[in-house]
């Protein structure tokens, strides 16, 4: 195999691989094993056709498509790290030459790793806010823990109010029919959540339990049903039941209750102590964006658009399975907001753009500095994980692996350059 590199504009590059005829042919012979139980031709039982009859009645190209997909895989793998490369996106790959007893070429296109020209990183001006506990943040963390340790209480004697569960039946019908997902029975909708489209849940608020209510909305122009975008809806709804929360009251019982102390005063104080190291923490991450943000701005790259795209991918990828963990589908989720894949994804492109150029000036600065990770720092953090996860060191190291180990290094690597840029800023 060989493998010939073109470097292109825009941090781009085109491989050019050259798979021998031998290989190819191989390839030719496993697609032809494969397939042929599948293939039946008259006076030959099924699965025992010889593959020279399979080509003469159907073409000598009959296939290399199957063929070219066992064959390109393997072989941009090795050309890829042939050609020392440092590859940022998948591969758009593109045939060039497939023919019997020649030898199968084929290109990839890929987006490679910019280089960063740093400007100034060092000695940049930032001015803190001062950090204080107010009465309205001590206020604030009260109701919030309020809030986790209240119970749910069924309401008899008023109508739905804002902040109330009500729980529903419905049914929605477009042009007077009946639509796929449009149907619920016993659904705890808090109202206010702006979960449901439009004015769904405002046209709750005011209602009785029995009450029946024909709730009118519109569907969103760019709705991910084709189907439904833009059109008038009906649901008819019945309120089976009002919940509310009941907050419990702030006493010396409620604090020991939820805490160590014995008496709310006690409690407090202690909430202010917590409340101000988290915003310490708080502001010290402010700090370090805020300064990062400056040493992009003062930095060079040019990132292409495949690199961009790959981070999008990504991106989405992890919110589907944070939705999955949380017993959500991604169908579910675009039907609840309204959104489409095409929408979400373009919401996710800046912040992919912005974590790739975050990552980019601080692994530059860890060249500039010359940054290490000593043996010491690396021990140190796999320690954390076990910690953590409740496992062994080793057993972390293990399931971590070299690479693991590696990414661990480099992670480590960039947050001390994230302290170099705060630690000298003025």
């Amino acid at each position: 195999m060989s493998v010939q590199v073109e470097k292109l504009e825009k941090n781009m590059a085109k491989l050019t691989i050259e798979v021998p005829a031998a290989e190819f042919e191989a390839a030719m012979q496993e697609a032809y094993l494969k397939n042929r139980k599948r293939i039946a031709l008259p006076g030959f039982r099924k699965g025992k056709v010889p593959r020279a009859m399979i080509e003469k009645m159907y073409g000598a190209g009959f296939f290399y498509e199957d063929a070219a997909n066992i064959v390109i895989p393997k072989a941009y793998e090795k050309a890829a790290m042939e050609s020392d490369l440092e590859i940022v996106s998948r591969p758009e790959i593109a045939v060039e030459q497939i023919e019997k007893g020649k030898e199968f070429i084929f290109t990839a296109t890929v987006a490679v790793k910019p280089e960063v020209t740093l400007g100034q990183y060092k000695g940049l001006a930032y001015e803190a806010e001062a950090i204080e506990v107010t009465d309205a943040d001590l206020e604030q963390e009260l109701k919030k823990v309020q809030e986790q340790n209240a119970r749910t209480v069924t309401v008899e004697d008023r109508s739905v109010a804002n902040g109330d569960i009500a729980v529903i039946d419905f049914t929605g019908y477009v042009d007077e029919k009946e639509f796929e997902g449009g149907k619920g029975e016993n659904y705890e909708l808090v109202i206010g959540s702006h979960s449901f489209i439009d004015t769904f849940e405002d046209q709750l608020v005011g209602k009785n339990v029995g009450e029946e209510v024909d709730v009118n909305v519109t569907f969103p122009e760019d709705y991910q049903a084709a189907d439904l975008a833009g059109k008038p809806a009906l649901f008819k709804v019945v309120i089976k039941a009002i919940k509310a929360k009941e907050l419990p009251e702030l006493d010396n019982e409620f604090a020991s209750d939820v805490s160590d102390f014995d008496t709310l005063d006690e409690y407090k104080e202690d909430l202010k102590k917590n409340i101000l190291e988290s915003k310490e923490k708080a502001a010290k991450t402010a700090k370090e964006n805020a300064l990062v943000d400056k040493v992009i701005e003062n930095a060079q790259m040019d990132i292409p658009e495949p690199m961009i795209e790959l981070e999008v991918r990504q991106m989405a990828d992890e919110f589907a399975h944070r939705m999955q963990m949380q017993g959500l589908s991604m169908d579910q989720y675009m039907q609840y907001t309204g959104l489409t894949p095409d929408k979400l994804l373009a919401e996710m492109k800046p912040n992919a753009e912005k974590k790739i150029k975050t990552r980019l000036v601080l692994e530059a600065v860890v060249d500039a500095e010359n940054i290490q990770v000593s043996d010491e720092e690396l021990e140190a953090e796999f320690n954390k994980l076990a910690e953590m996860y409740k496992m062994e060191v080793d057993k972390v190291k293990e399931i971590m692996g070299d690479a693991g180990k590696e990414n661990m290094k480099k992670d480590i690597a960039v947050q001390k350059a994230v302290d170099v840029i705060a630690e000298s800023a003025n």
